[in-house]
Order: structure tokens, then C-alpha cells, then sequence
């Protein structure tokens, strides 16, 4: 089995290569929205590497290789059929970028697609951490981790499903999604997001020197409610839905999931 410094350094090899080939990939579709599903799906070959390469429990190996593979399957996948949808229109984020860096695109979404595959490995040292623990047997810290991410991965999905159910009848176009979990939080899915990630780390904290890793949920944390998330979805949402998305932010809690304000 190889250290850890060289399992990272084998994950950063591999990130730095799928990013490119995605560039590429982009470019010629011209459609920069395929970072996204990459993304996520790298995570899938970052755990491949780690669980050949460290020398951990074989059942905590597998426990986290399938919490974070599932995680990257149904975020990867959900991604990429509403980037198929969209094509070739791009996602806000992007056209946004493209008039920001019009004198030299090219180099510079490489460079950005360079910071995703810095940033995916970054998040996936809990894994790595894990993955390299030899100990037997689940840890209660663990076990607790494995409920949030649960509680997580689920609640996202709910909340797509239903973001999608609503969005596929016609009759709801310009108007605001307020069912489901909708009408107690307007990004259950970025909450639901940031739970998962909650899991990832509490699971580590089980192995040595995991919970060092708290920058990761954090760092997704910080974009959610910061940068890419919240604030963009939301200028948005008051651009195309107007007063009507107004007065949803006045009675609906932005992040975590609470009863709704009347209205007044």
C-alpha cells in the first residue's frame, strides 16, 4: 500500500485529466456546463484510487466508497440529463463567466476547470482519511455519520423530484415552486446538500486526524450560501418570477427548513 501523500498526489494526477478532457469536451460542444457533471462524477474515480491504495478496514472501505459513489452517481446523473435538456443553452453561471473572460475564454475555463479539480480532491480527503483506517468495526461517531448523510441524500432527492414534478406541468411556468419541501425552505436541496457533506465528515471523525477534513463541509457550506448557490439562484428566480418570488422570500425560510411567515 502507498502513503497518504501519494494517494492524494495519484488523485490530483487523475482530476487534473478528467477536467481536461472535459474542457475539451466542452469547447467543442461549447457548452461549459459539462464541468458540473464531471464534478461530480470524479469523485467515483478518486475513491477507486484511495481504496487501492490504502491499507483500511475492507467493511469501512466499502461503507464509505458507497456513500460517496451514491452521492456522485445521483448528483452526476441528475446534472447531466438537465444539461442534455438545456443544450446547447448553458447554465447562468457560465454565459455569465463567458462575458466576464470574452478576451481569452479558452485559457481562462481551463484554468477554472483546473480550481473543480483542485477543489474535488480537497473534498475528498474525508474519504481518503477513512478509507486508510485500519481499525475494525464502526465507530458510534460513524454510525451517526452514516444517519446525516442518509438523512441527506434523501432529502435531496425528494426535493428534485419534486422541483421536477412541478416544473414538468405546464401550467406552473412563472410561477414559484411551494410543495413538498418547497414550501418550507426555497433550497432544500442546497440544505439537504450541505447534510450530506455533514455525513462525509462525521464518518471521518471516526479515523485518525478526520476531523481535520471540517474545512470540506464548510468549504460547501460557503458556497451554497455565498457564491454559487444561493445568491445566484435567487437574483435569478426575482429576474424571471419577480414580485412573486418577492414575497416567497419574505414568508419562506432561505436555507433551513421551517414553517412559513404569513404574509402581510
Amino acid at each position: 500500500m502507498i502513503a497518504i501523500w501519494q494517494n492524494i498526489a495519484l488523485g490530483t494526477l487523475a482530476a487534473f485529466v478528467l477536467f481536461s478532457g472535459t474542457w475539451l469536451l466542452s469547447r467543442r460542444a461549447n457548452n461549459y456546463s459539462l464541468v458540473d457533471v464531471t464534478w461530480s462524477y470524479a469523485l467515483i474515480s478518486l475513491l477507486a484510487i484511495y481504496a487501492t491504495g490504502t491499507a483500511g478496514d475492507s467493511s469501512r472501505k466499502l461503507i464509505i466508497g458507497i456513500m460517496g459513489s451514491a452521492w456522485a452517481l445521483r448528483l452526476g446523473t441528475y446534472i447531466l440529463l438537465r444539461v442534455w435538456a438545456h443544450h446547447p443553452k448553458e447554465d447562468v453561471r457560465y454565459a455569465v463567466m463567458r462575458e466576464k473572460w470574452r478576451a481569452r475564454p479558452g485559457l481562462m475555463f481551463f484554468l477554472f476547470f483546473q480550481a473543480q479539480a483542485i477543489f474535488i480532491v480537497l473534498l475528498s480527503l474525508p474519504h481518503l482519511l477513512a478509507m486508510n483506517n485500519p481499525a475494525p468495526g464502526l465507530r458510534w461517531i460513524e454510525w451517526i455519520g452514516i444517519g446525516v448523510w442518509l438523512a441527506g441524500i434523501t432529502g435531496e432527492s425528494v426535493a428534485d423530484w419534486q422541483m421536477k414534478r412541478f416544473k414538468a406541468n405546464a401550467a406552473n411556468k412563472g410561477k414559484v415552486c411551494q410543495e413538498g419541501l418547497w414550501r418550507y425552505s426555497r433550497h432544500p436541496n442546497y440544505f439537504f446538500e450541505s447534510m450530506i457533506w455533514w455525513g462525509f465528515w462525521l464518518f471521518a471523525c471516526g479515523s485518525p486526524w478526520g476531523w481535520i477534513t471540517i474545512y470540506a463541509p464548510l468549504l460547501i457550506l460557503y458556497f451554497l450560501l455565498r457564491v454559487t448557490g444561493i445568491p445566484l439562484t435567487e437574483k435569478c428566480a426575482v429576474q424571471s418570477k419577480g414580485d412573486a418570488y418577492r414575497k416567497y422570500q419574505r414568508t419562506t425560510s432561505a436555507f433551513i427548513p421551517w414553517f412559513p411567515k404569513k404574509y402581510s
